[in-house]
């Protein structure tokens, strides 16, 4: 059994999903491990991870509106301001979420569909530099 570890920094232009399909799979297949488990762990509380479709730019964009109504940045709605009226939202978007993904890794390669990528779901306003850990095990 062997096993990787990886950091990624991700920046982000402020709310919005990245896709970062394409700065984790080079990874994963230099890492010659047939079959395994990657774990994907976004080291923050105001941004989450997602798989979700990557070919249709307006899955993307209703996902992103669906956040904005059910976590709405409302002045007074919120206890917890002090870091600005988009901080709370953020929290409960990231809590609605993830912060951790676990896909499987089958001929040295990630198991996604044929239509799914990885997402940032960043969450914030303002631009960002995400971090996100990549563990892979296996053999």
């Amino acid at each position: 059994m062997r096993q990787s570890l990886h950091t990624l920094q991700i920046a982000t232009a402020g709310k919005g999903l990245v896709e970062i399909t394409p700065r984790i799979r080079p990874w994963v297949e230099a890492q010659r491990i047939a079959t395994g488990l990657l774990t994907v762990f976004c080291r923050h509380t105001s941004a989450s991870l997602l798989i979700q479709e990557n070919a249709d730019p307006d899955v993307r964009a209703d996902l992103e509106t669906f956040f904005e109504d059910i976590a709405p940045e409302e002045p007074g709605r919120y206890i917890h301001d002090s870091e600005g009226p988009d901080d709370m939202p953020a929290h409960l978007r990231t809590a609605l979420t993830q912060v951790q993904l676990s896909i499987p890794v089958a001929a040295g390669r990630m198991a996604l569909g044929t239509w799914q990528g990885v997402y940032l779901f960043e969450h914030r306003s303002r631009p960002h530099r995400r971090e996100v850990v990549l563990h892979l095990l296996g053999e």
